[in-house]
């Protein structure tokens, strides 16, 4: 979202999440594809849009807001993700009561997540939009709505958090958009701290000081020198969420877990 410098809209990967491929190396190879020799290696646009509304469900209410169904593809390949997700933090959790889970100095257990369609979907905002994404257009959305909590995600976050893990959200919003997002993860049940301390959104006027690349980073730049900072601070982070390539990259975290998001593409 507003953490988008560029993204590609419907791109070759939207047909690669469509299909359900989650694999990095898949999804990797497609977002760098070469310059199709003919419109035979385009998707036409329209029918991409039609396949990612059936797997979301779309679901079309009188005063014409789109959302996502609960019994749609989506939502079963996210429930799916978080069931497993649950499973591989509670086997960490048994390590860690049995002491064969410290790395060193980090010894308290955590999770990071994105927000914006790892905890927050954004799918009623990309259908209003018509997936023209543009900050102002963000800002008066988050400002005025709020968007529905990810199919899974919910229950996976405030579970770890009730099992004594810490959960941390590091998000590409921007700093002047905290406010907006706190109250929308609160009103849709995400039971869990989101202070200054555990939710990071980013700075561009004041970028933290253990950011070395400063208000110039990269996604990955940003987002995994921010795990590093977490892990600093003696957190062992036993995986970390995200929707994009991106939020993934970098390192800092025991284990990848990939949501599905074939709406936009972000480097």
């Amino acid at each position: 979202m507003s953490r988008r410098p560029q993204r590609s809209v419907l791109s070759l990967v939207a047909v690669a999440a469509v299909a359900g491929a989650a694999f990095f190396g898949v999804g990797q190879a497609t977002a760098e594809h070469s310059v199709p020799r003919t419109d035979k290696e385009i998707p036409n646009l329209d029918q991409v849009k039609t396949k990612i509304e059936a797997y979301y469900g779309d679901t079309e209410t009188e005063d014409g807001e789109h959302y996502a169904s609960p019994h749609s593809n989506y939502a079963k390949q996210t429930r799916g993700i978080a069931s497993r997700a649950r499973k591989d933090l509670a086997r960490d959790l048994d390590k860690y009561r049995g002491g064969h889970g410290k790395h060193g100095h980090r010894n308290r257990p955590a999770i990071v997540l994105d927000v914006d369609d790892t905890t927050l979907l954004t799918y009623n905002f990309e259908l209003r939009i018509g997936y023209h994404f543009t900050p102002q257009a963000q800002d008066e959305y988050l400002r005025t709505e709020d968007m529905e909590p990810v199919f899974g995600m919910r229950e996976l976050v405030n579970w770890a958090h009730k099992k004594g893990v810490t959960v941390f959200l590091v998000t590409g919003r921007s700093e002047h958009q905290r406010d907006w997002s706190v109250r929308n993860l609160k009103n849709v049940g995400y039971d869990i701290p989101v202070d200054k301390e555990h939710f990071f959104l980013k700075d561009k006027k004041n970028p933290p000081a253990y950011l070395d690349c400063g208000n110039d980073c990269t996604t990955v730049e940003y987002k995994s020198g921010t795990r590093a900072h977490i892990e600093d601070q003696g957190y062992d982070i036993l995986a970390n969420f995200g929707d994009q390539y991106s939020d993934l990259a970098g390192g800092h975290a025991d284990r990848k877990v990939k949501l599905p998001n074939p709406m936009y593409y972000l480097p």
